[in-house]
């Protein structure tokens, strides 16, 4: 198999209305298509993330709990690339999100933190 890159990430949330704004107003995702699934009685979004990536952000009515700490077994964070990782931290804060204390990855030299989506979904901000 040969692949040329990801083309989206899949997330269900809780609360769509909520889930819809963090990911566009705090997070500056643009909206590529809205729909509602009436048989389903789900919305399904489509966000574009960078240039190249989606993301599909699904409501679904009483979606079963995950466990969503980093070190559980499956799907560990999602992690976005930035350019200015104090500028993007002070947008989050200034925007009422709680961000950890930024770090240093040992094995590249580059910066990150973590933040939690409205379902504590573990997200990171990586310097480029």
């Amino acid at each position: 198999m040969k692949t040329t890159g990801i083309h989206h990430v899949a997330i269900i949330c809780s609360n769509y209305e909520k889930s819809k704004k963090f990911y566009t107003e705090v997070l500056g995702f643009s909206i590529i298509n809205e729909t509602f699934r009436a048989a389903r009685n789900s919305y399904k979004l489509d966000l574009q993330v960078g240039d190249n990536c989606q993301i599909e952000l699904f409501s679904f009515p009483n979606p079963p709990q995950r466990v969503s700490k980093p070190e559980a077994c499956g799907l560990r964070h999602l992690a976005f690339e930035v350019d200015d990782i104090e500028n993007t931290v002070s947008d989050l804060q200034a925007q009422g999100v709680e961000v950890e204390d930024i770090r240093l990855d040992e094995i590249t030299g580059k910066r990150f933190t973590f933040f939690q989506d409205p379902d504590a979904l573990p997200l990171e901000i990586y310097e480029r």
